[in-house]
């Protein structure tokens, strides 16, 4: 049976991101069908964190996971095809084989030749998800599978919408850089940042600053710094 017919049920653990407000700022709350919650005995619950609260926070970042999967897969990038979610897990393509689950691309050495085709390949992806307003927001050599040559891209509950996240620039630099990082190890080398500019512009992507302008004190050295830095990276 080849791994494309296969399938298997991936337990998720409870997302416990430092910051996980930066990845829900302008994302809805969804039940387990996927569904926005208007229920403000729910929406109560979620803002105050209780523990039914911190369940149906669980069950949110599963179905957004989900609902990108399926839109990234319909588009035409390299991640698994989604079957069914429950609560606490997702039922979506195995990629392996009987013997062993697809290891991380982290633990593969590559030859050159196939480092620089796979590279390319990743970037394609990022330009996907950029066409589908999705960043992956966590993006590495730990969650790219490597199968018989081919990639796929996993983990995306905390996938982040470019168009209405303050951060969005700033986190999809940070996937850019970390996957040149692996692929510099592997003798393909790149500019990060130049990459991450090109392709957020390509897709007329805003660039919005992580701090309002308005909260930076104009006698401060340090914001000051910082807003010079902002404007030379995003004029």
């Amino acid at each position: 049976m080849s791994s494309e017919q296969k399938a298997r049920y991936r337990p998720q653990r409870f997302r416990n991101l430092k910051n996980d407000h930066v990845y829900r700022e302008g994302r809805s709350d969804l039940d387990e069908n996927g569904n926005l919650i208007t229920d403000d005995g729910m929406l109560h619950a979620i803002r105050n964190r209780t523990d039914y609260g911190r369940q149906l926070q669980h069950t949110s970042w599963i179905e957004h996971e989900v609902k990108t999967m399926e839109r990234l897969s319909a588009a035409g990038a390299d991640v698994p095809r989604v079957y069914a979610s429950g609560k606490n897990a997702i039922l979506m393509t195995f990629i392996g084989d009987q013997d062993m689950a697809a290891p991380a691309l982290h633990g593969i050495r590559l030859a050159k030749q196939e480092a620089r085709r796979l590279f390319e390949r990743v970037l394609h992806n990022i330009e996907i998800m950029l066409s589908q307003d999705r960043i992956h927001a966590d993006l590495s050599a730990f969650n790219i599978l490597y199968w018989e040559g081919e990639i796929t891209l996993i983990d995306f509950p905390q996938a982040i919408d470019p168009q209405i996240n303050r951060n969005a620039y700033r986190i999809f630099e940070r996937d850019v850089t970390r996957v040149c990082e692996y692929f510099a190890r592997q003798g393909v080398e790149s500019e990060p940042r130049r990459l991450a500019s090109q392709m957020w512009k390509a897709h007329h992507l805003r660039q919005i600053p992580d701090v309002h302008p308005a909260l930076l004190d104009a006698e401060s050295e340090s914001d000051q710094r910082y807003w010079q830095q902002w404007q030379e990276d995003y004029p």
